[in-house]
């Protein structure tokens, strides 16, 4: 029995290989780190903890792809799979559409690349930007994946977003609307968030025609807002144990739409900016706890679905 939804199972049957993103970095910002919004960007993030080494904007966008596929065809032995470029780091449709053509046109004129992830904010698109991806997509595989971390507004402004949860929902449905692949990224246990309004995150994600989502744990990362305010304010946090966050993620499950694709379930930073918490644990060991603990609980995703 399969008790959750499986993104990479579901893309791999899109292009029947296996695929690999190649992060990408294009060089943009965000608009609460340039003044347009604020300054010191979200309180948890520093972009420091999930680029890899090959992906530096100094660099080409062609040079970062024939980098990383070289990594991975060495890492992995994978000679026949497919690639997907994910523009990662920061917003990546902050900038002029001309600007935005240069960037995606490049990427996908390599013939190792058969699609794009495009990882930005819901304040940052307008129907002009997701037209231009939806054009893209009726050649490529094209993901937009929005930013959420929190329905709550006041978690949100908390952590210094600089938008609500109604712009998320807002952009997640126009995104929807024109046809593309829509993914969004959820931090479970961020400050003030008790057990009862994240398993809330659930139900409100549920009601959006969503394809995929990202879920992880909360981590304390060197470089950080979040970090200092730990220091001086050590009350205000707490974070999960592994095993408690394996039930968390199996009560979250049940709630989920099984129509949602689950991509990741944690977050994994260098051990060298790593605060707290340090479980030890690689991505792949925790998917198999996370399966088991369903099966333990004879349970599945969406079993607590209630639908529209």
């Amino acid at each position: 029995m399969t008790r959750y939804t499986n993104f990479n199972t579901l893309v791999r049957s899109k292009f029947d290989t296996r695929v690999q993103k190649i992060s990408i970095n294009a060089g943009f910002t965000c608009p609460n780190r340039d003044g347009s919004k604020g300054r010191g960007g979200c309180t948890y993030c520093n972009n420091q903890t999930f680029v890899p080494g090959y992906c530096h904007p100094v660099k080409t966008i062609s040079q970062q792809i024939e980098e990383g596929i070289g990594f991975f065809r060495k890492k992995e032995k994978y000679n026949d799979q497919a690639y997907l470029a994910y523009f990662q780091s920061y917003t990546n449709t902050y900038d002029s559409l001309e600007k935005l053509e240069s960037v995606y046109g490049e990427a996908l004129r390599h013939p190792g690349v058969k699609g794009i992830v495009v990882g930005t904010r819901p304040d940052c698109v307008d129907e002009r930007i997701l037209a231009y991806f939806a054009g893209l997509a009726r050649d490529h595989y094209v993901m937009i994946e929005y930013g959420i971390e929190s329905t709550s507004d006041k978690t949100l402004e908390r952590i210094n977003r600089g938008h609500d949860y109604q712009c998320a929902v807002d952009a997640i449905e126009l995104t929807a609307s024109m046809g593309l692949q829509v993914g969004a990224h959820m931090i479970l246990g961020l400050p003030g968030e008790d057990r009862d309004l994240i398993l809330t995150h659930a139900d409100r994600l549920s009601k959006l025609p969503l394809d995929a989502l990202k879920l992880h744990q909360l981590q304390l990362v060197k470089g950080t807002i979040m970090a200092r305010e730990a220091r001086e304010h050590p009350e205000l946090f707490s974070f999960f144990s592994a095993d408690a966050y394996l039930d968390l993620l199996v009560d979250f499950l049940e709630r989920l739409n099984p129509a949602i694709a689950i991509e990741r379930f944690v977050s994994q930073s260098p051990k060298a900016f790593l605060i707290s918490p340090d479980w030890g644990l690689k991505n792949f060991e925790f998917v198999t706890l996370v399966e088991r603990r369903l099966e333990e609980r004879g349970t599945w995703q969406g079993r607590l679905y209630k639908g529209e």
